[in-house]
């Protein structure tokens, strides 16, 4: 097959926008079900349980490490300068500002967002959802939009929790093990970081990539082939899609925040 003949490229770029026309109209109705979602609040604390709680153990561990981490190298670049004194600041800063909601992300989407597409795929694959339809439940409102309205709940959650255990972690390495002042650790980082600007815009980009995460996956699993290889396929794309997602609208909205 000639993948330049005009026909073909014709052909595959008119499917791509089908895609994302089909894509962006499961969002928007996605959106629209909101007060119906939370009418049935049961479903979507269930689905925050699921995915928030079970995704609380590497959210917690990665967030100490990466917390031991900034603070070590925080520690030696700062000495260079005089200025170990604002340890505390920098390692909150990094975590509340790009780490904290960035890393979450990525954790997540390989935790909870796989999770999802697998699940929607087998039950598409399982012929559930066209069993639904045959009842007269509409699967998007009852299978999909509780679990995209969980995963956006439980995301910032999680980002908080990775933020705060690694503010704890630099605290630990830079107070207990390298001996920084006590005081000058806390009191930098209660002086110097902003409530709106920096903890408002990392609580923005969580909630952001809670809801790119979470919609990937499941449309991901929506539209999964109702085979085993293509419920593989789905679970791989939504990895793929959902990190590379996350890191170009960190960008964006890095760009869009700290230069207005």
């Amino acid at each position: 097959m000639n993948w330049l003949h005009p026909a073909t490229v014709g052909h595959a770029t008119r499917r791509k926008l089908a895609d994302v026309g089909h894509g962006a109209r499961l969002f928007l109705r996605l959106v629209a079900l909101f007060g119906a979602s939370m009418r049935r609040f049961g479903l979507v604390r269930d689905q925050v349980h699921f995915l928030g709680n079970y995704s609380l153990a590497i959210i917690t561990v990665s967030g100490l490490f990466v917390g031991f981490v900034l603070a070590l190298q925080g520690y030696y670049i700062l000495q260079r300068y005089g200025s170990s004194e604002a340890l505390g600041l920098m390692v909150a800063l990094s975590l509340l500002r790009e780490l904290g909601p960035v890393i979450t992300a990525l954790l997540f989407a390989g935790r909870a967002g796989t999770s999802l597409t697998a699940e929607i795929g087998l039950m598409k694959a399982g012929e559930q959802l066209s069993a639904m339809e045959m009842m007269a439940v509409d699967p998007v409102r009852r299978v999909l939009a509780p679990r995209f309205w969980g995963g956006v709940i439980a995301m910032p959650l999680l980002a908080a929790v990775f933020s705060a255990v690694g503010v704890l972690g630099g605290w630990v390495v830079g107070v207990l093990m390298i001996g920084v002042d006590p005081g000058a650790f806390w009191g930098q980082m209660q002086g110097g970081v902003d409530i709106w600007k920096d903890v408002g815009n990392g609580v923005v980009k969580s909630v952001v990539f809670g809801i790119t995460v979470t919609f990937i996956a499941v449309l991901e699993g929506f539209e999964a082939q109702p085979t085993p290889e293509g419920v593989s396929r789905a679970t791989t794309r939504t990895v793929v899609v959902s990190s590379l997602a996350v890191l170009g609208l960190d960008f964006v909205l890095t760009a869009m925040m700290f230069s207005i």
